[in-house]
């Protein structure tokens, strides 16, 4: 395995830092450009993104290009040591554009036009948008692809959202034409024999609509994949006139917070550099409640982004260095998270750190999202300073830059399982909590400081020895027999209810489920019930199981009723008729074991679960420590040295008692040890060698 990536961009051998920076918001006043290096500085920033939403700016008229401020906003950033993330703007087209070719503005699912207005409303299909995105691209390209304070092209903004233009019903029924080659295959797999939908006539075929076709699953799911195909066929084509003029500039766009709308790991073969977009709701909760659910979560984002290129670092592309202006709550970061959210990304793989926005806007949405430099206009604010700190951490840590995250454990997580979960009619409609039921499971990682990836089901799975896949209801044969490879070569495989139910057409296996992984896991479920809300049934360890766990835990949501096939029950049901059946087995399959739960248990059941389950099969922890609630601890490596990132999101102040490896303290270069003292909000990053008893 890799153990350090070159940097993202040789000219910057360091962790970035900076923002979203729009001086086209600004062109009336330019004495601020210079007032703004001198901040940049002063905050210790590196990169900024430049040009996200400047189309109007770069091309006030069809076909009336102004580059000069860009010229001047360049070559003062390359004089004063600051680099840039130019961006394309397709993310925000002009209104000329609208008025003038109407074919690019999107059709929704009701089949009406949209008119000129927010952002990313535009057809991805549509020859116009794409002719004149290829041309503004083209001369950004020429003009700048060589420019030396220029370090890498970011692509549009946020790629979101769907169109249902005639231009865009012709091209999905292509791509359905190229996917099943006949309407036979089509209606097979899409099983249109119910309800009499049989299509007859490839121009039958039309995308999902409130009011028209849309409770065929086949049809659904494959209108998301794509959905996908198409934003990420634009996106390649927005990076061929950037490749051309200079193959040698990376290139990245900033993707959303498990964004259920796209399916992100297609775009792994596009991108250089994954970057994302985080703003966690920070302090929903009483102080002494801490922020560890909220951290857990952004923390399963930050691996989930580090795992679409393979454990590649990573940037976070946009944070807020305050707080944002379009969450329900506006709330401020308290002392100290700043720098401890931000340090969480670099701990999971990042080496990049930046904010939305540098400086506040004065007029618009987003006039009021925090920002680096606020209306004031100077650096004598409590944000500024929290930015210049993160900054000083930052150079600190500058050895830390391109050293991976060895995930030995993988949690599974299919974008079109999760479309297909959340479609499926039944057992529960008022909620299965797909993506809650994900989040559960790794929180029991976060909580142990246990490193892990977030892959799918085509992913390689030969570096894991545990690997996790929460309510894997859609398999196809050929992952199922992915995983039985892996558990009979030795791994260990955690599966859950509502597994191994569909097809890759979300056609249900027959013979019996969870389908695929029926040899595997050695079990036959026979029933599946929904329970109301107020509905509690348990799962109680057995005497001498061989987790060696005791107790009973509640469960709730749902149960199934299985049969033993070889498996082992390690707990079983303490209520209802089904009251001694097996909840939770083991099955000892070649030179592995594969787990199912078949109840989704209630805290804290998952924490000593994953203790056993991890310990057995021979997963580290980043500290062989008990950690408080609240704090974790994460490590990345150069094969060398390891760096360890202990992070208290606690709500006070902890102390740990670390292992029995000698450490010592990166940013003051001080040995640390054998107690680590933590303030509220606080992290320490660590440094020890890689070799264990070293």
């Amino acid at each position: 395995m890799i153990k350090r990536y070159p940097p993202i961009n040789g000219s910057l051998p360091a962790l970035m830092h900076g923002a979203d920076y729009s001086p086209e918001q600004w062109l009336d006043q330019p004495e601020l450009l210079q007032e703004d290096i001198r901040l940049m500085r002063l905050a210790k920033t590196n990169v900024m993104a430049v040009g996200i939403f400047s189309w109007s700016a770069l091309e006030s008229e069809e076909g009336v290009f102004s580059f000069d401020w860009l010229d001047r906003l360049l070559d003062r950033f390359a004089a004063n040591g600051i680099f840039a993330w130019l961006s394309t703007p397709s993310a925000a087209r002009p209104a000329w554009m609208s008025e003038k070719y109407t074919e690019v503005l999107r059709v929704g699912a009701n089949r009406v036009r949209n008119l000129h207005g927010f952002r990313h409303n535009h057809c991805y299909t549509s020859p116009i948008y794409r002719k004149k995105v290829r041309l503004i691209n083209s001369k950004l390209a020429e003009r700048y692809s060589e420019h030396p304070a220029v370090i890498g092209w970011h692509i549009s903004n946020e790629y979101g959202g769907e169109c249902h233009c005639p231009l865009c019903q012709e091209a999905f029924r292509e791509w359905l034409k190229a996917k099943y080659g006949t309407l036979e295959a089509l209606n097979r797999a899409w099983w249109t024999s119910f309800w009499s939908h049989s299509y007859t006539s490839w121009s039958q075929v039309e995308s999902p609509s409130p009011h028209g076709e849309n409770k065929t699953h086949g049809l659904n799911i494959d209108w998301r994949r794509f959905v996908t195909d198409q934003t990420v066929d634009f996106c390649r084509q927005e990076i061929v006139p950037l490749k051309a003029a200079n193959s040698e500039l990376p290139v990245t766009t900033n993707l959303m917070r498990w964004y259920g709308g796209l399916d992100y790991r297609k775009f792994a073969d596009v991108i250089d550099v994954v970057s994302w977009n985080a703003y966690p709701e920070w302090h929903q909760h009483p102080s002494d409640q801490g922020d560890g659910d909220m951290a857990a979560e952004i923390a399963f984002n930050h691996d989930l982004f580090r795992s679409i290129k393979g454990g590649k670092p990573f940037v976070l592309m946009e944070s807020t260095p305050s707080l944002t202006n379009w969450q329900p709550v506006s709330k401020l970061k308290r002392p100290g998270m700043h720098k401890l959210s931000s340090l969480q990304a670099v701990a999971h793989g990042a080496d990049g750190v930046q904010y939305f926005q540098w400086r506040k806007s004065r007029g618009s949405f987003e006039k009021f999202h925090g920002a680096v430099v606020d209306h004031a206009g100077h650096e004598h604010t409590r944000v500024f300073g929290d930015v210049a700190d993160v900054g000083d951490s930052l150079e600190r840590l500058t050895e830390v830059t391109g050293t991976t995250v060895d995930a030995k454990t993988a949690i599974l997580a299919d974008w079109d399982n999760r479309w297909a979960v959340n479609d499926a009619k039944g057992p529960r409609n008022s909620g299965l909590h797909y993506e809650g039921t994900v989040m559960q499971h790794y929180r029991a990682f976060w909580r142990l400081g246990i490193a892990v990836d977030v892959i799918g089901r085509e992913d390689d799975f030969s570096k894991y020895k545990l690997i996790i896949a929460p309510m894997q209801y859609m398999l196809d044969d050929a992952a199922g027999a992915r995983i039985e490879a892996f558990v009979e070569n030795g791994g260990t495989f955690v599966a859950t209810y509502w597994s191994g139910i569909v097809d890759e057409n979300d056609l249900c296996h027959l013979g019996g489920f969870p389908g695929p992984l029926r040899r595997t896991l050695g079990i036959w479920s026979e029933e599946i019930e929904g329970l109301y809300d107020h509905d509690r049934n348990a799962l109680a360890f057995l005497e001498g199981n061989s987790l060696g766990l005791s107790g009973a835990f509640d469960s709730h949501e749902l149960c199934e009723l299985i049969h033993l096939e070889g498996a082992e029950a390690l707990a079983v049901y303490r209520a209802d008729f089904y009251a001694g059946r097996p909840a939770l087995t083991v099955h000892a399959f070649g030179r592995g074991k594969a787990y199912y739960l078949a109840t989704r248990a209630s805290e804290p059941f998952y924490k000593p679960f994953y203790t056993e389950v991890a310990k057995a099969a021979g997963i580290e922890r980043a500290l062989e420590t008990e950690l408080p609630t609240g704090v974790t601890a994460q490590a990345r490596t150069d094969g060398e040295n390891d760096y360890v990132f202990v992070m208290n999101f606690s709500g006070r102040a902890q102390e740990i008692r670390l292992d029995d490896r000698r450490y010592t303290d990166l940013e003051t270069g001080e040995p640390s040890g054998p107690k680590l003292a933590l303030d509220a909000n606080g992290v320490r990053i660590l440094k020890r060698s890689a070799i264990e008893n070293e």
